[in-house]
């Protein structure tokens, strides 16, 4: 099973699943394999996996990060100090939610949300697979009412859906569409994981 849509994941560069929990404040952690744990985070809690391809993932719809999009960059960024490379990304079709967002070191490199037809984020310059997908290049018109028809429907076109998502999230690290299994076993908590 795969980590799909209708749901929030971070990518961690080159950190174990026990550093990734840590740093979320995780408890009641039982070990799971990959389907196991992705399954279950779907329902409740969080699932971090073991490493695929460098990168730590941890997904849940519940995922302590985004409870509030006001404080979303400054928890990134916090999160990144202690791990070194992290990214977000989120996906709901039925709402219109699609996030993703790239820290390093501290620093937030890029962040884009959108959601209910709401930007809540734009921040830094969109990189490469952003340009090449026409998506997340117009941030929200400082006066919406200087767009005529036209220009909205040019600031639309650029709002990315969930596939989007899966395609930045595969050039920037790992596609978790199409990961199958991970060899080694995750941790997984059903505890509550908000504030």
């Amino acid at each position: 099973m795969a980590i799909g849509y209708k749901t929030t994941w971070i990518a961690v560069r080159e950190r174990s699943a026990a550093d990734v929990a840590a740093a979320l404040g995780l408890t009641g952690l039982q070990p799971l394999p990959w389907e196991d744990g992705t399954d279950r985070a779907y329902g409740q809690g969080v699932y971090v996996g073991g490493p695929v391809a460098g990168w730590t993932l941890a997904h849940g719809r519940h995922l302590p990060l985004i409870s509030d999009y006001a404080e979303f960059p400054g928890r990134l960024s916090s999160l990144s100090t202690a791990l070194g490379e992290v990214q977000f990304f989120g996906t709901h079709r039925g709402v219109g939610y699609a996030a993703w967002a790239h820290a390093r070191h501290g620093r937030v490199l890029r962040a884009y949300s959108i959601g209910d037809g709401e930007l809540h984020h734009f921040r830094g310059e969109p990189t490469d697979i952003e340009r090449a997908l026409g998506k997340a290049t117009l941030p929200y018109p400082q006066d919406p009412d200087s767009l005529d028809d036209d220009g909205w429907d040019a600031w639309w076109r650029t709002v990315p859906g969930e596939t989007d998502v899966m395609r930045v999230a595969g050039a920037w690290s790992v596609d978790p569409t199409l990961i199958e299994d991970v060899p080694s076993l995750g941790l997984y908590t059903s505890a509550a994981t908000g504030d």
